[in-house]
C-alpha cells in the first residue's frame, strides 16, 4: 500500500509539473504573439483583417503568411558608386557654326551610348540658337560635358545631383510587400465558395494589382533617371545674346527701346499710307474736279436776261 501510494503521489506530481509547464509555455507564446502582432507591418494586418471567412480560418492564415517581413528602416550603407544618383546638367556654349556644333554634340552623345532626346532651333543667321537635350549613361556624364564644352567658348554651366538611394530602397520594399499581398488575394480568390466572397476578393485583387502597377511604374521612372543622365545644351551663334544680356535695364536701354518702337511705328504708318494712296488718288481727283466746278458756277453771273420793268402810266389831266 505504501508503494502504491508513493506511485500515485509521483504520478500526481508529474501531472502537476506538466500542467505548470504547459501553462508557462502558453503564457510565453501569448506574450510572443502579442509582440509579433504589434511589430508587424500595416500591410500584414490589413491582409488578415480584410480577408473574408473562406474555408474556416484558413483565409486569415494565408493572408498573414503571405505578407513578408518588415523591411529595415533607412537605406543601407553603400559606397558612392553603389548609390542611386540622378545627374542633370545645363550648359551654354558659343560657337561659330551652330549647325556643325549641333551635329558634333549629337555624335558625342551617340558615341557615349546615349541619344538626342530633344532638338529645338531658332533662326539660321549669326544669332541662331540650338537647344539639345542629350540622354547619356551616368558613367559617361562628366566626359560628355567636357567634350561638349570644347566645341566652342563655354558661357555657363550648371551641374545638379539628386541622391535617390533611400527612395529606391523604400520602393523595393513596398513592391515586395505588395506582390505578397497580390499573391495572397489570388490564393483566397481560388478558394472562394460564395458569390459574395468572389466579388469581394475580385475587387480587392484589382485594387492591390493597381497599387502594385503604380509602384512598379515609379521604380521604372527612377531607374531611367539614374541610368541615363540628362544634359541640356544651348549652342549659340556669335551674335546671339544670353538671357542676362537680353534682360539689361537703364536709361540707355530704355532710349534704345523707345527709338526702336518709334521706327517701327513710323514704318507701320508709312506702310498704311502707301496702301491708302492709290485709293486717295482714284477717289480724290474726281472729287476735287467736282468741287472746283461747283465753286465756279457760284461765282459766274446769271445766264438768263433780266425782265424790264413796265413803263410808267401818265396821270390823267383834270378838266378846266
Amino acid at each position: 500500500m505504501t508503494t502504491m501510494g508513493a506511485g500515485m503521489d509521483g504520478r500526481a506530481g508529474r501531472r502537476r509539473g506538466a500542467l505548470l509547464a504547459a501553462t508557462t509555455l502558453a503564457a510565453a507564446l501569448a506574450v510572443t504573439g502579442c509582440g509579433a502582432g504589434d511589430s508587424g507591418t500595416r500591410d500584414t494586418a490589413g491582409s488578415a483583417a480584410e480577408a473574408p471567412a473562406v474555408n474556416g480560418g484558413e483565409a486569415a492564415k494565408d493572408a498573414a503568411a503571405g505578407a513578408p517581413e518588415a523591411a529595415g528602416a533607412g537605406a543601407p550603407d553603400l559606397r558612392v558608386d553603389q548609390r542611386a544618383i540622378i545627374y542633370t546638367g545645363t550648359m551654354r556654349v558659343q560657337v561659330d557654326d551652330v549647325d556643325a556644333a549641333a551635329r558634333e554634340a549629337a555624335a558625342v552623345a551617340t558615341r557615349a551610348g546615349g541619344f538626342v532626346g530633344g532638338d529645338q532651333r531658332r533662326s539660321a543667321d549669326a544669332d541662331a540658337v540650338v537647344e539639345l537635350q542629350l540622354r547619356v549613361p551616368a558613367a559617361t556624364f562628366t566626359g560628355v560635358v567636357e567634350q561638349i564644352a570644347k566645341l566652342g567658348r563655354p558661357r555657363s554651366r550648371e551641374i545638379n545631383t539628386q541622391d535617390v538611394t533611400e527612395e529606391t530602397v523604400d520602393l523595393d520594399a513596398r513592391i515586395t510587400s505588395q506582390r505578397a499581398r497580390v499573391d495572397s488575394a489570388r490564393r483566397l480568390l481560388a478558394r472562394a465558395t460564395t458569390i459574395t466572397d468572389l466579388v469581394s476578393l475580385e475587387n480587392e485583387l484589382g485594387r492591390r494589382e493597381a497599387d502594385l502597377a503604380s509602384l512598379e511604374a515609379k521604380k521604372r521612372r527612377l531607374a531611367d533617371l539614374t541610368a541615363l543622365s540628362t544634359i541640356t545644351v544651348s549652342l549659340a551663334g556669335p551674335a546671339a545674346k544670353s538671357a542676362e544680356e537680353e534682360a539689361e535695364t537703364g536709361f540707355l536701354v530704355g532710349l534704345k527701346g523707345g527709338w526702336k518702337a518709334f521706327v517701327v511705328s513710323l514704318t507701320v504708318l508709312l506702310t498704311v499710307l502707301g496702301a491708302l494712296l492709290p485709293w486717295l488718288v482714284a477717289l480724290g481727283v474726281p472729287l476735287g474736279v467736282l468741287l472746283v466746278v461747283l465753286r465756279r458756277r457760284r461765282k459766274s453771273p446769271a445766264l438768263v436776261a433780266p425782265v424790264s420793268a413796265p413803263p410808267p402810266v401818265p396821270a390823267a389831266r383834270s378838266a378846266p
